[in-house]
């Protein structure tokens, strides 16, 4: 393995802690449900891109690297419908809604 390899690995995977460190931070900072899931699923979907896109970097061309590639693929088709279906069931569940929208548009 190279130096470059490793450098290029590294960062892609220091990227994707920060996405998520800020991610968890989003969950927490923002108030109302659909706030926190974007910024749950945003930073989900980029940090594991970046993580797992260093796990191929720093793994090069092999079995392992087609298995990551494909497991990319399958959280980056699962994780927005999942959003989607959870952010449908807060819209037609919650009562409150139409009092939190009053409150965000004064």
């Amino acid at each position: 393995m190279t130096w470059l390899q490793f450098i290029a690995g590294a960062s892609l995977i220091a990227a994707g802690v920060i996405v998520l460190s800020l991610s968890v931070f989003g969950v927490f900072r923002f108030r109302y449900v659909l706030n926190r899931m974007h910024a749950a699923a945003m930073g989900d979907t980029l940090g594991i891109l970046f993580v797992l896109g260093g796990l191929i970097v720093l793994s090069g061309f092999s079995a392992l690297s087609l298995k990551l590639l494909l497991t990319i693929i399958m959280l980056w088709l699962t994780s927005p419908v999942s959003s989607h279906l959870i952010g449908r069931l807060e819209i037609h569940v919650n009562e409150k809604l139409n009092e939190h929208l009053k409150e965000v548009k004064h």
